[in-house]
């Protein structure tokens, strides 16, 4: 058996792997737990961080899958031992990437209002998603900036570095929504749902100063772009195209979700945001193995290493299912306390507290979609990614969503969409795997 793949090596890659990825949900849940309990207008500002949340994560998942692509890229140049070949590539790929997202800043900020009214916000929640937005938007070139450098990171078989980035990000996110939210006596005043988009983009900030100087400071990589092309700009770009349809149907169902829940009423769309929330949590958590995967998938292919990859994609299974194991142990002994850190709102922790069971339930589904989908991106497979999800999304998710609605399940109904879209996404990528290396194989 390849000696990468001990039970100590895969974890040194996949907890510090998880303790990053846990960043950006616990930025939201931050947040939405403080704001949530913001004494005037509680529920009208969580709705709002529910609502603009959803859409910026939209943007940052679309645009920030030049991480995958850079990682993917690197890794496989890593096990082929061919590393000094794309030292210029990474730099080129994030100046395309922070260009194209300062354009979308730059035309979003003035149709804010109007991109709310299409999520059906209105009245309280309209404004303050528009205060909350016209602040936190300026840190989403930064948080892709982050992503890119983790990726070059991942890529390099590093985790820690991105795990010192997020640490450093969430802590102080943290500290400065408890401050700027509530206020100090005679010191700062209470800026409500504005000082939890302040403290957000702070901490977004200084994300992206310690990434900088990690790169330039600790790697070869060349952050200048050169002006002529390095020749696998043009499949990275590939690669990140496929990933963006993907991301993009991926959100459509996101966002079908929360629109739907906004439409039942303002109780239903801030239950929905803390179930989304934790939702994402668990998500996020579960994808220190998919990181592993896809940093060691990749680096399999390079070295044409079928039985190693095999494998790999046993092993991690299985520890991320643990994993599942363990958060759905957690959900159901704090069940109710875990509902109370988010809202004092009888209304909303009833209807919260009604679906949060199909979260738990549903996470051993999620832990398999996650993982093979880590490993589907370290092998460059793309298109296949991209082809799952819209089927995923337009065959099964918004079929089974408007179902529930004639129906009148309300809640019960977006949630059993997610969880139908998960099995399918989990299923096919099951198959694609098995069908594809399965005749590889020489020794397992």
């Amino acid at each position: 058996m390849n000696s990468v793949l001990t039970f100590k090596n895969i974890n040194k890659l996949a907890i510090p792997a998880l303790i990053a990825g846990i960043a950006e949900p616990v930025l939201s849940i931050t947040d939405t737990a403080i704001v949530g309990n913001i004494p005037e207008n509680g529920l009208e500002s969580l709705a709002a961080i529910g609502i603009v949340g959803s859409f910026l994560s939209m943007l940052i998942w679309i645009l920030g899958q030049t991480r995958s692509a850079i990682s993917a890229i690197i890794a496989q140049y890593y096990g082929a031992g061919r590393l000094s070949e794309i030292q210029s590539l990474p730099a080129q790929a994030i100046s395309i990437n922070i260009g194209i997202s300062l354009i979308i800043l730059l035309v979003s900020l003035p149709l804010s209002r109007e991109i709310f009214e299409l999520l059906n916000a209105s009245g309280q929640i309209l404004d303050r998603c528009v205060a909350y937005y016209e602040i936190r938007v300026w840190g989403f070139p930064l948080t892709l900036f982050v992503f890119a450098i983790m990726g070059i990171f991942q890529g390099l078989q590093n985790t820690v570095w991105p795990m010192l980035i997020a640490i450093t990000g969430a802590g102080l996110n943290i500290i400065l929504d408890l401050i700027l939210v509530y206020g100090i006596t005679d010191w700062i005043p209470p800026m409500g749902l504005e000082g939890a988009a302040w403290a957000s983009l702070i901490a977004q900030g200084v994300m992206a100063v310690m990434a900088l100087w990690l790169l330039v400071t600790q790697t070869s990589i060349r952050l200048l772009p050169e002006w002529s092309l390095h020749p696998e700009l043009k499949r990275l770009i590939g690669m990140a195209l496929n990933l963006f349809v993907r991301t993009l149907s991926l959100n459509i169902a996101l966002l079908f979700g929360v629109r739907e829940a906004t439409a039942l009423g303002d109780q239903a769309i801030g239950a929905h945001t803390i179930a989304v929330n934790l939702w994402l949590f668990a998500a996020f958590f579960i994808d220190g193995y998919s990181a592993a995967g896809k940093i060691l998938g990749g680096r399999f292919l390079g070295a044409q290493d079928y039985d190693s990859l095999w494998l790999l994609s046993k092993k991690i299974t299985r520890y991320g299912l643990w994993i599942s194991v363990m958060l759905m142990l957690l959900g159901g002994i704090f069940y109710y306390p875990i509902g109370r850190v988010f809202s004092s709102e009888p209304a909303v922790l009833s209807a919260f507290y009604s679906i949060f069971i199909i979260v738990i339930l549903g996470m051993p589904i999620n832990t398999i979609a996650f993982i093979f989908d880590g490993i589907f991106k370290g092998l460059g497979e793309m298109r296949y990614l991209r082809n799952v999800l819209l089927l995923a999304t337009f065959l099964v998710f918004l079929p089974v969503l408007y179902a529930g609605k004639a129906l009148n399940l309300g809640l019960y109904g977006i949630w059993a969409a997610f969880t139908c879209w998960m099995l399918v996404r989990g299923g096919t990528l099951i198959w694609k795997f098995r069908r594809k290396f399965r005749p590889f194989l020489q020794n397992v």
